[in-house]
């Protein structure tokens, strides 16, 4: 006996098949943690408080780039891009390894920005989860 689906019917369940993939992927902790750890600092970064967000990244970040310096930077790029309208989740990717960097567990989040400048805007971010077991950012790329 063979039995087929009508063609909605089909194509709504491979649909469901499709969202509940989406969902668990969505649902995973690893991807959770990172990207709730990366808007908790996107939030400083958004307020233009470079102190608290310098404070709040990874040891690289802060053995990479001084305070002083990166409150320039991010003066600079937020007076290019303007401020942030909308930020929407991307893909997050993990990797035990970053390049220069030695062994560890590294993320990598990208999110679709609106800024005020910029309609097409991404940020990525490169987080490590350090000893502490918290993801912190050790790097940030506006564009």
């Amino acid at each position: 006996m063979h039995f087929a689906l009508p063609r909605r019917r089909l194509a709504a369940a491979l649909l469901c098949l499709v969202c509940a993939a989406g969902v668990a992927r969505a649902q995973d902790p690893r991807v959770t943690a990172a990207q709730a750890a990366a808007r908790e600092w996107l939030a400083f970064v958004d307020r233009g408080d470079a102190q608290a967000s310098w404070g709040a990244a990874g040891k690289k970040f802060q053995s990479a780039i001084s305070v002083a310096a990166w409150t320039e930077g991010l003066k600079k790029t937020q007076a290019r891009l303007g401020t942030v309208t909308r930020r929407t989740a991307g893909p997050a990717r993990f990797s035990k390894t970053l390049s220069g960097y030695p062994e560890g567990d590294y993320a990598q989040i990208l999110f679709s920005t609106t800024f005020a400048n910029k309609a097409n805007g991404r940020e990525s971010l490169s987080m490590e989860r350090e000893a502490d077991g918290k993801w912190r950012v050790i790097g940030y790329f506006p564009q």
